[in-house]
């Protein structure tokens, strides 16, 4: 028994799609009110690039560490690493270029957050320091340095803030450990390694006390430290200060940086968020020697400090030794700070140091004008896409403006999204690329309804002229789209700045026209095929056989075909001038036509081909065979219909078998005909 085929179901495509805009809409609104009021909030509205809204601009004169001549590579590989950073925060459509060689010219988009800021001023020198000392964030307690003189008791708290002259006079009083009234800067023996306390001098005792990491302006960074002398620094949050031995490691010794949460020696996962990462090969064998060494000293000198800039981003107990270079840093991590730390890591070595020229905003009234030219275009091209739609399709049409709407709604809801989740803004190439889109929309529709009505055309039912037609307008959308997001995304490893925008909608977009003819197009248009206006082609419907030039045959049962309107007069008239009676019999001598001149240059169906071959045969054999015999004629002379065959060979047993075959067959036009 013959499968019967699966009745389509357009309905639950269509919910489904509404289902998903609804997902989409929904979740940019509970966005929007619960990131109220915060720094990275969402909004219904996308963000706009740098071109469109205007921003921030920095310009920055490098200087080198080493005082030594500055070149265009060492620019060059500035501007790379400050890109990386840049884009590594979740800032896009950054423009960061190189002005007469000596400066960087960083513009960002918008109202950067101080965080993003920093990472383009920091000269982000990276270092591996071993901790020698650490303490709170504030001052010394002139008042608590006079009470141990005295062999009294401390206050608990200070009476009053001291002024900077008490906190001086009472650092150097403690500071100075031989008192001859001087603050030495030269270790009083030999230090063995880095992690030797031999390294705190008098002055790094004085600086220390009079640090205080509870000042902003002592967190800025910027601080050109000696790698081989100890230094003493804050940490970013202000929450403590530290002595530093000379640097173990630089950090362009840093291979990779990841966050992720951690996992244990079982392989089961920890909950924590972790950074880990991976030393270079000369990195790998300085850190184990290091990490050896940490393990057998004492709290805090067995912790590492990272320093970024002059601060400690990072201060970290030795576990185990690293031997491997593969290290994981662990604490009070969220998925932020991880991925902060992470991106320090990663991008934290910079060969120069950076001096903030200047720090400007940006106007966006060129931005704006561009803006509005752009929404213009993108409305001009939609008015006259749908213009056309209407005057080629007429009612197809209809359908095509639904569609684009959906694809508008996906559009803006996926893009304004985005900007949310991972920042991105939508510049005036993005905007071109959403113009380009309705193009490439719209082809998708022309392209299923021109299948839809060569099956039509062709003689088939309508039902069955749609699932026929979207079967083969379907491979071309697919062909046509996976060129089209193939190129989008070719175009976006390639290029940078704003053509990276560009292909980045033009492929967004690209799927999202997949979405729409696949989840609202063909569904609409199986369930509009089911009203009368569409099912019966009604000439406003833009499927009505005669105006489409329909000219192949109906099939209407036991092999009987029933021509197109526009063609059974003058056909009849052609057959009867052949010789055709009104009987429909073929007169002796008469060729009956052949199966591509019976089917005038059209495609004939089985059925047909196989009646009008038998008709053919029937009339060669009657043209060669002699006369009927007179002698053995009734009184009325001899039978017609015994001596000429069938011309259309139409016996019901002959015929109805391979018509039937070929209704079912779904490949033929007629497939879905009436029985």
């Amino acid at each position: 028994m013959a499968k019967r085929p699966n009745k389509p179901r357009p309905g639950r495509k269509l919910i489904f799609l509404a289902v998903l805009i609804i997902a989409l809409i929904g979740s940019l609104v509970a966005g929007v009110q619960l990131t109220k009021g915060k720094e990275d909030a969402a909004s219904l509205a996308p963000k706009l690039a740098l071109d469109l809204e205007g921003g921030t601009q920095l310009i920055l004169t490098p200087k080198a560490t080493d005082n030594s001549q500055i070149t265009q590579k060492d620019v060059e590989q500035a501007i790379e690493v400050i890109r990386q950073r840049v884009d590594a925060s979740g800032v896009t459509e950054a423009e960061i270029t190189s002005q007469g060689g000596q400066n960087i010219v960083v513009s960002l988009p918008g109202q950067p957050s101080e965080e993003t800021l920093n990472l383009v001023r920091q000269s982000a020198v990276l270092r591996f320091r071993p901790v020698l000392a650490a303490g709170g964030p504030g001052t010394i307690d002139p008042a608590a340095v006079a009470a141990a003189e005295k062999g009294e008791q401390p206050p608990a708290q200070p009476t009053a803030k001291p002024s900077a002259d008490e906190v001086k006079a009472a650092a150097t009083k403690v500071a100075d450990a031989n008192g001859d009234g001087k603050l030495s800067d030269t270790p009083a023996t030999e230090p063995a390694n880095s992690s030797d306390p031999a390294w705190i001098t008098e002055q790094v005792n004085y600086d220390f006390y009079t640090l205080d990491c509870t000042d902003p302006a002592n967190r800025t960074g910027g601080s050109t430290d000696d790698p081989a002398k100890p230094m003493v620094s804050c940490s970013q949050d202000g929450s403590q200060k530290f002595i530093l031995g000379p640097a173990a490691l630089e950090g362009t010794a840093v291979k990779s940086a990841t966050a992720g949460i951690g996992q244990n020696s079982q392989g089961m996962s920890t909950g924590q968020w972790v950074v880990s990462l991976q030393l270079n090969g000369e990195g790998t064998k300085t850190f184990a020697e290091f990490s050896q060494r940490l393990l057998t000293l004492q709290e805090p000198r067995n912790q590492f400090a990272v320093v970024l800039d002059g601060l400690v981003v990072s201060n970290a107990k030795m576990n185990d030794p690293i031997l491997d270079g593969r290290a994981q840093i662990s604490g009070n991590f969220t998925q932020a700070t991880a991925n902060q730390l992470a991106n320090q890591l990663n991008f934290g070595s910079l060969p120069l140091n950076f001096e903030v020229q200047s720090e400007d905003q940006i106007s966006a009234t060129l931005g704006s004008e561009q803006l509005a030219r752009g929404v213009l275009a993108g409305i001009i091209g939609v008015i006259l896409v749908v213009l056309y739609m209407l005057w080629q399709y007429h009612g197809l049409g209809v359908v095509s403006i639904a569609s684009l709407v959906a694809a508008g709604i996906l559009n803006y809801g996926v893009i304004a999204l985005l900007s949310w989740t991972i920042g991105y803004r939508l510049s005036l190439p993005g905007v071109v690329g959403l113009i380009v889109a309705v193009g490439i929309t719209a082809d998708s529709f022309i392209v299923y309804f021109e299948r839809i009505r060569d099956e039509v055309r062709e003689g088939r039912v309508l039902s069955a002229a749609v699932e026929r037609g979207w079967d083969r307008a379907r491979r071309t959308i697919l062909a046509s789209d996976a060129v089209n997001f193939l190129a989008a995304v070719v175009l976006y490893f390639l290029a940078v700045g704003g053509v990276q925008g560009f292909a980045f909608t033009l492929g967004l977009t690209t799927l999202i026209d997949l979405v729409v003819v696949m989840l609202f197009t063909h569904p609409v248009m199986q369930l509009l095929v089911r009203t009368k206006f569409f099912g019966e082609g009604h000439r406003f419907s833009g499927l009505e056989p005669k105006s489409l030039g329909a000219t192949s045959m109906t099939y209407r049962g036991r092999g009987r075909f029933a021509p197109a309107p526009a063609r059974a007069a003058a056909r009849d008239k052609e057959l009867v001038g052949a010789g055709v009676g009104a009987g429909g019999v073929l007169s002796t001598g008469a060729r009956a036509a052949s199966p591509e001149e019976a089917g005038e240059g059209r495609r004939m169906t089985i059925a047909e081909r196989r009646a009008a071959e038998r008709a053919r045969q029937r009339a060669d054999e009657a043209a060669t065979s002699p006369g009927p015999n007179l002698a053995d004629a009734g009184p009325d002379g001899p039978d017609p219909a015994g001596s000429s065959p069938d011309p259309a060979g139409t016996n019901p047993d002959d015929a109805a078998p391979a018509a039937r075959a070929d209704q079912d067959d779904p490949e033929s036009p007629n497939a879905g005909g009436e029985r």
